[in-house]
């Protein structure tokens, strides 16, 4: 039976941003469920860095990552994490409210109101029968998800770390100031673990003796489809967001990708696409634009893990000594990796939250599975 300082429960972006964190001065074993890590939500994100989305909470920590996917340490990756894209919230006749709450939500030089005219210059196919109102954040950028999780996992490995495929959790036991993981794989003991497990967060948890943090797994369906325009003209059109999320879409490799933005509760699984959100969303899209929606070329749907603050739950549990959580990203896993990474290794450590992240204001009471006790 081999031994190690910290056991970490799921090998997606969550997981593994904490295993390369905690790597170079820690023994780590990280465990996956699943052959190959990132195989559920961490592989089908649509794969944009946005500050000016989500909680407030996950606004300060995607800012706080930035820094890392533009400077990335050296050997992290070959090639550039970030590549420049836009975001363009846009609104129909009767949304003023909603643009009036994106604009008042916004972190101070994140989000700009601009003219009708403006915004279907970034983004042409917009129907101006349409389009009353735009927002803009030219500072959203695309990112290269298989790039992050491999360099996460390049760098965990170099610094000593374990990885463990196929290796569904069954069993978990402390004693003695050590917990026990019987796995699929072998059984294996640390000091402390991490559960980022994703959709099955609360399954491990009941593993370990924890209260369960609620939870709930929402689907986000996606597909790409064909567009009668030049890929060099394409490829520099911004995503668009509907003002309140009910679909969105975005160049991706001379193709469109689109969203109905669904958060559809599920059990934890494989989640497959269903075909009347495909057609909402087709309906949707067409109804803004001139895009005739003809021809699919791939659909798929993840998994996005949400408490009912929809804030990530990190940090020790309040009852059950050595278990962590790096929990509930919601759909903000990836962009936020970077800092979620480093401050879940900051409460294994004990040395509590990163200095920056703090000066944010983001506080630990915030992240921690006792809030949602309260």
């Amino acid at each position: 039976m081999t031994d190690f300082d910290v056991a970490i429960v799921g090998a997606g972006a969550v997981g593994a941003s904490c295993a390369y964190a905690l790597a170079p001065t820690h023994r780590v074993l990280l465990l996956e469920t699943e052959t190959q890590p990132g195989y559920h939500t961490t592989g089908r994100s649509a794969a944009l860095f946005e500050e000016a989305y989500g909680p407030r909470v996950i606004r300060q920590i995607t800012c706080a990552s930035r820094p890392f996917f533009e400077a990335p340490p050296p050997g992290f990756t070959e090639h550039p994490l970030l590549a420049p894209r836009g975001a363009l919230f846009i609104a129909a006749a009767g949304k003023d409210a909603s643009v009036e709450k994106g604009l008042a939500e916004a972190l101070p030089g994140t989000v700009v109101e601009i003219d009708r005219r403006e915004a279907l210059s970034l983004c042409p196919p917009l129907d101006p029968t349409w389009l009353a109102r735009a927002l803009y954040d030219a500072a959203a950028m695309d990112m290269d998800v298989h790039a992050i999780h491999r360099g996460y996992l390049k760098g965990f490995k170099a610094a000593g770390g374990t990885l463990a495929c196929d290796a569904e959790l069954e069993h978990l036991d402390r004693s003695a100031g050590m917990w026990t993981l019987r796995t699929k794989a072998g059984t294996f003991r640390a000091k402390q673990i991490v559960n980022a497990a994703g959709a099955w967060a609360d399954r491990v948890g009941a593993l370990a003796g924890a209260r369960p943090i609620g939870i709930v797994p929402k689907r986000r369906t996606a597909f790409v489809f064909e567009v009668p325009v030049a890929m060099a003209t394409l490829a520099g059109w911004p995503m668009a967001c509907e003002i309140d999320e009910t679909f969105y879409f975005k160049p991706e490799a001379g193709l469109m990708l689109a969203s109905p933005a669904d958060e559809t509760p599920s059990e934890p699984c494989d989640a497959q696409p269903e075909e009347i959100d495909i057609a909402e969303c087709a309906e949707r899209v067409e109804a803004a634009t001139t895009l005739k929606i003809e021809r699919i070329r791939r659909k798929w749907a993840g998994l996005r893990c949400f408490v009912a603050d929809k804030c990530p739950v990190l940090g020790p549990d309040d009852r059950v000594e050595g278990m962590h959580w790096a929990a509930a990203p919601g759909g903000y896993g990836i962009m936020t990796s970077p800092a979620v990474g480093r401050i879940v290794a900051g409460f294994v450590r004990g040395t509590g939250l990163p200095e920056d992240i703090a000066a944010m204001g983001v506080r630990p009471a915030e992240l921690s599975p006792a809030r949602l006790h309260a």
